[in-house]
């Protein structure tokens, strides 16, 4: 049996609802399995709540209710509706609080405990509940966490620590091996020079917080959050409770992280599946912030944007178009109305969704809604051809890579190349002379078959949008089950097919 390509993201925290930040995560990791279906590859996207730690134990009795039931409010109410708000087909749905989650962890770290890798002992140091991490005091910033600028806690406990420390040669040795485990390099860089600096061992167990995972061998601690969360990625798929789904899905192909949390999941995260035994995973991503104002979106600085501000003003498919598109998957980048406004009517407004009307559209006039055969193909036609194979050959090189910019840039490319084409051919001239109805069919035919493949490249990235295009063509078969290897085939669309025009895909923003 095929290995199924394994992504995941970063499991969310539920202390509030979701913003941008977070859907910008599940997106991306979408269009990447998306894509990777089309490739007719096999593909599992997980995704999923945190839900234990001091922070949702603090807002849950700051807002009157057990930590469970205010996980259950957020998950049920939050959560799991962006999910639809975005278009995400993630595969499975982890929360730490599940059961076959705990089962999990308790297994895991029974094992380490057996093997040697845990000790008892006391922890006294600054802590940082926005984290839920131990900080060095070399990451203050004026006594403050750089990440949430609040000062941190100190916090003095007996726990249990896990020997992180024995695998600093043995993690350098890996990144050695395989320099593209971190990317960007950026990242990897980072995530060296933090090993070289010398591990720690850390503590792996609270003494101090109820609302956890009690350790299987002392109820009176539980797991810290973050040697807890962590295990989602093997506890979704079977570990410590299906073995036969485990082993036919890990390792993960791609575990997609923000780079504040690059560290968990490059150097403790490794550590922890070599002290146990298991296979690391191929590529941990570490992309960038979303910045509103030039800083990070934060609830408590009134920065963050829910998804649903946006989706509810320019739909699913623009959200998911634009953050990809604008943004270089792995750098900072900033987030702006205007800009999204700009590139809504520029790129999907007047570019796709004006091509997809026209095209349509004269296929009604001029041939009764019947997509008519080719005749003869001149040069210009044959060029567009050459430029679909081109591009479509980019665009699967960049997805493939996460360059997701590049490869729906590679896509507009084309999409640009259909409507000069348009432009040029002019069959609005040539539906007035009966001796150009041949060249007539010809360019309606070339310009519906590119929208096919437009529908095709497109769909990983709008897939409702797409779906539309792909039903006002005629076109047969599901769109999601097109290979995209396949796309720049032509003559792929039937003549005869039955052609509607549709509402507009991207209808004109209303000027306030």
């Amino acid at each position: 049996m095929t290995k199924a390509f394994y992504v995941t993201t970063p499991i969310y925290y539920v202390n509030d609802a979701p913003h941008i930040g977070h859907a910008y995560t599940t997106v991306a990791g979408d269009v990447l399995t998306r894509w990777r279906r089309q490739r007719q590859e096999s593909v599992f996207y997980l995704t999923g709540t945190d839900e234990h730690g001091t922070k949702v134990e603090r807002t849950a009795r700051d807002n009157g209710v057990e930590p469970q039931v205010w996980c259950d409010r957020l998950v049920e109410d939050s959560w799991m509706p962006v999910l639809q708000t975005i278009d995400a087909a993630n595969d499975d749905f982890i929360r730490t609080t599940s059961e076959r989650h705990r089962l999990g962890v308790q297994k895991f770290w029974q094992t380490l405990q057996d093997n040697g890798h845990v000790y008892e002992a006391d922890f006294e140091g600054p802590y940082c509940v926005g984290c839920e991490e131990f900080k060095r005091p070399g990451d203050l910033i004026d006594g403050k966490c750089p990440i949430h600028d609040r000062p941190v806690e100190m916090l003095h406990e007996t726990n249990y620590f896990f020997r992180l420390a024995q695998f600093s040669d043995a993690l350098l040795e890996h990144y050695e091996r395989h320099p593209h485990a971190v990317e960007p390099r950026s990242a990897l860089n980072e995530v060296v020079s933090f090993i070289k600096g010398g591990l720690e061992d850390i503590s792996m167990s609270r003494s101090s917080v109820g609302w956890g995972i009690p350790l299987p061998w002392d109820d009176k601690q539980v797991v810290y959050v973050w040697f807890d969360a962590l295990l989602n990625y093997i506890t979704a798929i079977g570990y410590g409770t299906d073995a036969p789904e485990f082993d036919e899905i890990w390792p993960a192909n791609v575990q997609l992280v923000g780079k504040d949390i690059l560290r968990f999941h490059a150097v403790y995260w490794p550590a922890m599946l070599m002290a146990a035994g298991l296979p690391l995973p191929e590529k941990v991503f570490a992309h960038g912030w979303l910045l509103v104002g030039g800083e990070k979106m934060s609830k408590s600085k009134l920065t963050g944007i829910s998804p649903d501000q946006i989706v509810d003003d320019f739909g699913s498919d623009a959200f998911r178009y634009y953050f990809l598109r604008a943004i270089q998957f792995g750098q900072d980048g900033s987030f702006s109305w205007e800009d999204m406004a700009a590139r809504y009517t520029a790129e999907l407004a007047n570019g796709l969704g004006n091509l997809a009307s026209r095209a349509t559209a004269m296929v009604v006039r001029y041939r009764g809604g019947v997509l008519p055969g080719p005749g003869d193909y001149s040069n210009a036609d044959l060029a567009l051809q050459e430029l679909l194979v081109a591009c479509a050959e980019r665009a699967d090189a960049a997805m493939v890579q996460l360059d997701f910019s590049a490869g729906i840039l590679a896509v507009k490319e084309f999409v640009d190349a259909v409507n000069v084409y348009v432009t040029e051919q002019e069959p609005w001239v040539l539906a007035k002379d009966p001796a150009s109805a041949e060249r007539l069919d010809t360019v309606l035919y070339t310009i519906c078959e590119s929208l096919r493949a437009i529908a095709v490249l497109y769909h990983p990235v709008m897939p409702k949008a797409t779906v539309k295009i792909w039903d006002s063509l005629g076109a047969q078969g599901a769109l999601a089950e097109q290979p995209v290897q396949d796309v720049g085939q032509w003559g792929q669309l039937s003549s005869g097919a039955h052609v509607t025009k549709g509402e507009a895909l991207f209808p004109r923003l209303e000027t306030p």
